[in-house]
């Protein structure tokens, strides 16, 4: 077991073995640590400039670069990550620091909006102590996401990491400690899902982000709403890739497509979950898949070679094959992988279902791993419609030799994200999010760091004659 009613303790995929063992925070630590992030921002992060703030990111990503595989390796051990996978992660986690580190004025710089007043503008102000409710899959840069834009516009920050993961957010507050950030301004609290109502209800709290499921997002959503709080969740997805019958190279297609899918072994909300391909070229495309698929390399995430590394947790496992089981007997037809691993560690064997059809339960639940579902459409209208089938709305890819004719159909398609001959993924200079159960809010770009401020309107007399 991952927990135990005083401690949680994080388990090894590959080896099974335990990692690292941390006490749980009582609810009192939990009380006594919001009372000092709201202190921290009263007394300290409040009033520091942009340019200090700037500072203090950019030597976190400094200490990060410098000590690579110090950062990397926790995510390999506690959930699997392939090391090369993990190396980019903490790059790119990085690269948010320095992006919000030089952008940040930019994006909450005083807007002149002219009106009947002498002078009137729009101008953000920090929240104060703000909570981040984060997930296992992507344990460095989901954190760096919710905490980079929030220091940036004067908040502090209270992580709440998922407890799979206690190492991943020790080193973290490392990086942060190493740089010198000012006491109690990045928090990690480790305690039970019963302790995060009080957390959120808790009068110091000004703003709530989740990522995570659509049911957790639902629970927290309401309470956030309940207290009239600030609330960003990046929830599930279940994203297509819409690949038809002009698009210009079939064989680029299906390596983005399948790296799409397979990434992180297929836990990523943005994966290609399903692929909704054209009728005329629906058999040539599946052996385009298959071929690629066929040759992905499990094994030893801390092997450079390997490609896919084991599932987080054997729970995850099992309920992925119930959905494949289920689908196969509902009529899915099993092209690769689909059995159980015998031997060491959580794995999942890649997995490929072709004539898959709405309904499903691999076509209408998140399939968290290396499954794809291959899906036939008869034509583009056809496309669309399946895509929007569905509870979710996180991302989508369209693949077409018509560039004008993907924009005209990202314009039809229901998700937060639409990508046009490239792979869904998530980039500090651009917004992120969902639609329908997907979630609410963004994160990252210049929308992303205005979800915990308060938009300040200035009208300025004497009025205009």
């Amino acid at each position: 077991m991952g927990y135990s009613k005083t401690h949680y303790k994080s388990i090894n995929p590959y080896t099974e073995e335990v990692v690292y063992e941390v006490p749980k925070h009582t609810a009192a630590q939990a009380r006594e640590m919001i009372e000092k992030a709201h202190a921290a921002y009263e007394n300290v992060w409040r009033d520091t400039t942009f340019e200090e703030r700037a500072a203090l990111l950019n030597r976190v990503a400094k200490e990060m670069r410098d000590n690579l595989d110090e950062y990397a390796l926790p995510m390999t051990d506690e959930m699997g990550k392939p090391i090369n996978e993990a190396r980019g992660e903490v790059e790119k986690s990085a690269w948010c620091a320095e992006h919000y580190a030089k952008n940040a004025q930019q994006y909450l710089a005083k807007e002149i909006i002219e009106s009947d007043a002498s002078k009137s503008y729009v101008q953000y102000q920090s929240l104060g102590a703000t909570l981040g409710i984060l997930p296992w899959n992507a344990p460095f840069w989901l954190a760096f996401r919710y905490l980079a834009p929030a220091l940036m516009s004067g908040n502090t920050c209270i992580m709440k990491h998922d407890s799979h993961t206690p190492l991943c957010a020790k080193m973290i507050l490392r990086a942060f400690e190493r740089a010198r950030m000012p006491e109690n301004v990045v928090q990690n609290l480790m305690v039970d899902h019963a302790e995060i109502e009080m957390m959120i209800r808790h009068p110091y709290i000004k703003g709530v982000s989740l990522t995570g499921s659509d049911k957790a997002g639902a629970a927290v959503g309401a309470i956030a709403g309940n207290e009239l709080k600030p609330v960003v969740l990046e929830l599930g997805g279940s994203d297509p890739a819409i690949v038809l019958a002009d698009t210009a190279n079939l064989e680029e297609a299906a390596d983005i497509v399948v790296l799409s899918r397979y990434i992180n072994a297929g836990q990523s909300c943005i994966a290609a979950k399903r692929i909704i391909v054209e009728e005329p070229i629906y058999e040539q495309f599946i052996e385009l898949l298959k071929t690629r698929f066929e040759k992905l390399k499990l094994g030893d995430p801390k092997d450079t070679s390997t490609v896919i590394g084991p599932i987080a947790r054997k729970e995850l496992v099992d309920e992925m094959h119930e959905q494949v089981d289920r689908s196969i007997a509902a009529g899915a037809k099993l092209v690769l992988g689909g059995k159980r691993h015998t031997g060491q560690g959580y794995f999942f064997p890649v997995t490929m279902l072709i004539d898959v059809e709405p309904g499903m339960v691999v076509s209408c639940q998140e399939t968290f791993g290396p499954i794809a579902s291959v899906i036939k459409a008869k034509d583009a209208k056809e496309a669309i419609h399946i895509a929007n089938d569905t509870q979710y709305g996180l991302g989508a890819s369209i693949w077409t030799g018509d560039v004008e004719k993907g924009v005209e159909l990202a314009g039809k398609i229901v998700a937060g994200q639409v990508a046009i001959n490239g792979i869904v993924k998530t980039d500090p200079r651009l917004p992120s999010g969902g639609v329908k159960r997907s979630g609410l809010g963004r994160e990252l770009g210049p929308h992303g760091i205005k979800m915990f401020v308060n938009t300040q309107q200035i009208w300025i007399g004497p009025k205009k004659v």
